[in-house]
């Protein structure tokens, strides 16, 4: 116990130090520094009487794992309350800067209105997909009694469907509306959880089908309406960024809590189909959700193909038009090579964390290591990136007023793709480093970095994604992306990753180091090139 009262010390005065530095940060308000004092005193409470409540619950002896996900927890929630702290003085700052114009105050209204519309959705969607992750091999494997190669099988039919859905999938999204497939989506997931249920090879290769098609219409559909419809509302970049921020942190809380609840129906039913049956149940909400206080928009509507669309029905025309945008333009095919590397190691690590660890734990095969307080970790660990991030953005995009819009759209392009190269570069060192770690302790904490890296990731790459690909083909050309990423994970599926695991870590680990200096050199290093002509044309003209 001594050495839990010498933490709670130890991580208090690490607070008042953070805070002390926060109170005095620059270009922040100082009028009220008894208001600070009086923040700093509070949460300096509330955090050492967390950790002493959870001190005294738990004065029970705890594994390294158990601690470590209690703190994670703490600094997760403290983190929330700074952040939305900080949140709120920058609102109270920019009214004051823009003298509360009416136009201001309806452009907030609107930004809260689509961030309540979007959020609400995404959290449920997310969460019925989660509910399904734990107990799915569990499923096939124990319950429904398939051999390990079939099960294999069913995994790799999963990740074919999407690759070849993919591409359609964008299509279908521009030109008939991405609210109408949003809801498809809810439709075709419900069945896939009522098929997976049923103790038949055929039926559920039938259900790995459709998974694999609706978790190509969730990574694509849902996003593309967001973003369309933040230009439709004239939103900034900031808020954008904002919304995209908030939606990973809730697909982080909505993992951490989908996995308990999962493992609280199995646990009262004794059946694994208990959490599918919940998902379904939670998509059907999704859907009337969706249909109640969604709008539909649409990408570019191709009359022609409207009045032959019994000649064309897969729009292989248009489609082969976002092919050609993403090949003439080397910052999208950077983009999707992001996309590709990151996610398809990101696939990769899903199978590989488990046995990575077990492998140098010392009471393993007699004693495994609690793989649920791990998980749990990781999603904290995930939230915590995505705060990071909304954190970063906030001040890097509102620290000056940008008048003209393209310059505005320039600086958030460069400014994302250095932080997509630095997220590429970090995850490829926390890879790398874990296959050299040889404790259990160290390569779990190289594995925490990797999912905060993945937390800062998802809305990196989509801010790049909204301001680089055309809203008439978002859908076709961000599905484009997912062909390439889902053949990677099938064939590395295909040649049994976990037997070589440290290999497959070591060449992801590449893979990343590579995206982050293809992003750079791509991007970062010739929007500063640009930025440097514009500078010389200018002094010429001038002179």
């Amino acid at each position: 116990m001594p050495d839990i009262f010498l933490g709670q010390l130890y991580v208090t005065r690490c607070l008042q130090y953070f805070l002390r530095g926060f109170n005095h940060q620059p270009g922040v308000c100082h009028d009220c520094p008894h208001a600070h004092l009086e923040l700093s005193r509070r949460a300096i409470q509330i955090f050492q009487r967390l950790l002493s409540v959870i001190s005294g619950i738990l004065a029970i002896k705890m594994g390294f794992y158990e601690w470590q996900l209690v703190l994670l927890v703490c600094v997760c929630i403290v983190t929330l309350l700074f952040e939305r702290y900080a949140s709120k003085r920058r609102e109270d700052g920019r009214k004051k800067d823009v003298d509360e114009r009416q136009a201001t105050s309806n452009q907030r209204d609107a930004y809260k209105a689509l961030s309540m519309k979007y959020l609400v959705v995404f959290g449920i969607v997310m969460g019925a997909d989660w509910l399904q992750g734990p107990y799915l091999y569990s499923l096939y494997r124990e319950q429904h009694g398939f051999p390990e190669r079939f099960v294999a099988a069913l995994f790799v039919t999963g990740f074919v469907s999407a690759g070849v859905a993919a591409p359609f999938i964008g299509v279908w999204a521009d030109q008939h509306g991405r609210r109408t497939l949003c809801l498809t989506f809810c439709i075709l997931y419900t069945l896939t959880c009522v098929l997976i249920t049923v103790p038949s090879l055929p039926v559920l290769i039938l259900g790995r089908i459709l998974g694999g098609i609706s978790t190509s219409i969730l990574f694509s559909a849902f996003e593309s309406w967001l973003v369309s419809s933040s230009n439709s509302l004239s939103l900034p970049s900031s808020d954008l960024s904002a919304i995209m921020g908030k939606a990973t942190l809730l697909n982080g809380f909505m993992a951490a809590t989908a996995g308990v609840v999962s493992n609280q129906f199995v646990r009262a039913t004794k059946d694994f189909t208990a959490p599918f049956i919940a998902s379904g149940c939670v998509l059907l909400v999704g859907w009337c959700t969706i249909r109640a206080t969604w709008s539909e928009n649409f990408g570019s509507r191709d009359d022609s193909s409207e009045t032959n669309g019994h000649s064309d029905p897969f729009q292989l025309h248009r489609l082969l038009s976002a092919w050609r945008i993403v090949r003439q333009d080397p910052r999208l095919l950077v983009l999707g090579l992001t996309q590709t590397c990151f996610e398809g190691c990101m696939y990769l690590f899903v199978f590989l964390w488990v046995p990575s660890l077990q492998e140098i734990s010392p009471n393993y095969p007699a004693e495994s290591p609690p793989l649920g307080y791990i998980f749990s970790s990781f999603m904290i660990c995930m939230m915590l990136g995505s705060l990071l991030y909304s954190t970063i953005s906030s001040r890097s995009l509102l620290q000056k007023p940008i008048n003209a819009e393209t310059e505005q759209e320039c600086l958030s392009v460069k400014f994302h793709a250095k932080l997509s190269t630095a997220v590429c570069a970090t995850s490829a060192l926390a890879l790398g480093s874990s296959v050299l770690f040889h404790d259990e302790r160290w390569r779990f904490y190289a594995f925490c970095a990797f999912e905060a890296c993945v937390g800062m990731y998802y809305p990196v790459q989509g801010m790049l994604r909204g301001r680089l690909i055309r809203d008439e083909n978002r859908a076709t050309v961000s599905s484009l992306f997912r062909v390439p990423l889902n053949a990677f994970v099938v064939l590395s599926l295909m040649t049994g990753v976990a037997s070589a695991r440290h290999a497959v870590l070591t060449a992801s680990s590449g893979l990343l180091a590579f995206a982050a200096l293809m992003m750079w050199v791509t991007i970062v290093h010739s929007s500063d090139l640009v930025s440097a002509e514009s500078v010389l044309a200018v002094d010429a003209v001038d002179s």
